[in-house]
C-alpha cells in the first residue's frame, strides 16, 4: 500500500479528508455489507449531552451480537464514528483471507517481520507455525508477511495460541492515507499508556487551557457536577497523547470513574479525543447497568472510594503542566504527518518498521487498515505482553518526551 498525498478537509475531534455528513452518505451501503443492522442514538443516556452512538450487528465472527460505539461533538461525527467502529470490526475479521502457514525461520528477515520483535507472552515459542498475512513497511517501501495475530480480531486459535488479538491499529478512513495516520496514534496512544502504567506514574495535569472549543467541552462535565482531569502521557517520541479522566462527584457511582485517551499532532484534537471517549465510556456504562452487566455489577461491588485508590495515580494532581507546552505539529497534508510521525518514532523510540496491511472491503468506498509497530508496547491492554520499554519505564519513571531545544 504506497501512500500520497492527501488533503485534510475536516478537523474536530478528528481530522479527516472528508466533513462528516458527506462520509455518512458514503458509508450507509458499505454498512450494510458489513452487517450492521442498526444505529443508536444512546446520549440521551447520560446528562452531558455529549453525542455518544451505538451500532448493531447480529452474526459476528463469534455468532454473538455485537455492538460497538462512536462519539463526537455533532450528531453526524458520532454517528459516522460508530458506524466506522463497525466497520473495521467487520474488515478485521479474517473471513476468506489467504493466510500463509510457516515458520519464522523458513521466511526469514527479508520477507516477514520477526515474531519476537511484536512482544510475545512468556513461554511462547517465536518459531512457531502461524498463520501470516501480507503487509507493506512504509518506512523500507516493501511487501512483508506479518503474523495474522497481529493483523486480525479475532484469530481462531488452532494449533498454537500465540497471543491475544486486540483491535489495537485497526482504522479506518475516507482515504489510505487517513486510516493510516488515525491507526498509528492509535498504536503510539496505546504504547503510552503502557508505559504509564508500567511506570507507575500517570503524567503531569495539564493547566491553562485557553482552546475554546475545548473549555466548552470541559464545561460540559463541569456544569453538569462531573470532574475532568486532562494529563499529558505523551512518550518519548513527542506525538502528543493525552488521557482524560472523569469523577462524577455527584453521584459517586465507581462506574462512572471513567478514563479516554486521544493521540494527534495537535494537543487539542488529542485533548477532545480522550474527553469524548470519557462521555462514550460514561453512556455505556450506564447502558451496560441498565442491562445488569456483569462488568458495572462488578464495578458496584468494589464501591467508590476503593475504585478510586486502586486507580489513585490517575487522580493525583500534585504535579501539573501548562497545556501551553504541550508539543505540536501542523500540516494540511496526511502523508505529511504519517511522514512526521514515521521520523519521530525512528529517531526518538527506535522503530524500524512501520507495517500496514489493508484490511478494506474490495467493492467499498471506506479504507480499512491495520498498523503494526514492533516494539511499541501494548501492555495496558494485554498484561502478558511487557517488552523492553515496559521495563524501562518501571525501572527508570522516566517515559514522556523531553523538550527539543
Amino acid at each position: 500500500m504506497r501512500l500520497e498525498n492527501c488533503k485534510k478537509r475536516y478537523s474536530g475531534e478528528s481530522e479527516r479528508a472528508r466533513k462528516p455528513e458527506e462520509t455518512l452518505e458514503i458509508i450507509q451501503p458499505v454498512a450494510k455489507k458489513c452487517g450492521i443492522t442498526r444505529v443508536a442514538d444512546i446520549t440521551g443516556l447520560d446528562r452531558l449531552g455529549i453525542f455518544v452512538f451505538s451500532c448493531i450487528r447480529p452474526g459476528a465472527a463469534d455468532g454473538a451480537i455485537s455492538v460497538y460505539n462512536g462519539k463526537g461533538m455533532t450528531e453526524s461525527s458520532a454517528r459516522v464514528s460508530a458506524i466506522m467502529e463497525g466497520i473495521e470490526r467487520y474488515s478485521a475479521e479474517i473471513n476468506d483471507r489467504e493466510l500463509v502457514y510457516e515458520r519464522f525461520s523458513s521466511l526469514g528477515e527479508k520477507k516477514a517481520v520477526n515474531p519476537s520483535t511484536l512482544i510475545l507472552p512468556a513461554g511462547v515459542d517465536p518459531d512457531s507455525k502461524i498463520p501470516w498475512y501480507q503487509g507493506f513497511d512504509i518506512i523500507s517501501e516493501e511487501d512483508v508477511l506479518v503474523p495474522a495475530h497481529s493483523v486480525f480480531h479475532p484469530v481462531p486459535y488452532g494449533a498454537v495460541r500465540f497471543f491475544r488479538t486486540s483491535t489495537n491499529g485497526i482504522a479506518s478512513g475516507n482515504t489510505p492515507e487517513e486510516a493510516v495516520l488515525h491507526g498509528l496514534c492509535e498504536v503510539i496512544e496505546r504504547d503510552a499508556w503502557s508505559l504509564a502504567e508500567a511506570s507507575g506514574f500517570s503524567g503531569p495535569v495539564l493547566k491553562n487551557i485557553t482552546d475554546p472549543n475545548l473549555n466548552k467541552v470541559i464545561s460540559l462535565f463541569e456544569d453538569n457536577g462531573v470532574e475532568v482531569t486532562l494529563r499529558d502521557i505523551t512518550a518519548d517520541n513527542g506525538i502528543p497523547t493525552i488521557a482524560a479522566v472523569s469523577d462524577d462527584v455527584k453521584l459517586k457511582d465507581p462506574s462512572l470513574l471513567c478514563i479516554g485517551m486521544g493521540t494527534s499532532l495537535s494537543p487539542v484534537v488529542a485533548a477532545l479525543r480522550a474527553i469524548t471517549e470519557v462521555a462514550q465510556s460514561r453512556a455505556t456504562q450506564i447502558h451496560g447497568a441498565r442491562e445488569d452487566t456483569t462488568d458495572a455489577d462488578f464495578r458496584k461491588k468494589l464501591g467508590y472510594d476503593r475504585t478510586k485508590r486502586l486507580n489513585k495515580k490517575w487522580f493525583e494532581t500534585s504535579e501539573s503542566k501548562d497545556f501551553s507546552e504541550m508539543p505540536m505539529f501542523e500540516s494540511d497534508d496526511f502523508l505529511t504527518d504519517i511522514s512526521y510521525v514515521s521520523k519521530k518514532l525512528q529517531e526518538k523510540s527506535g522503530v524500524s518498521r512501520i507495517i500496514v496491511s489493508d484490511l478494506s472491503i474490495v467493492d467499498a468506498d471506506i479504507k480499512v487498515v491495520r498498523v503494526v509497530v514492533p516494539g511499541l508496547e501494548t501492555f495496558s491492554i494485554d498484561s502478558e505482553r511487557a517488552g523492553e520499554r515496559c521495563r524501562n519505564a518501571r525501572r527508570n519513571r522516566v517515559f514522556r518526551s523531553k523538550p527539543e531545544h
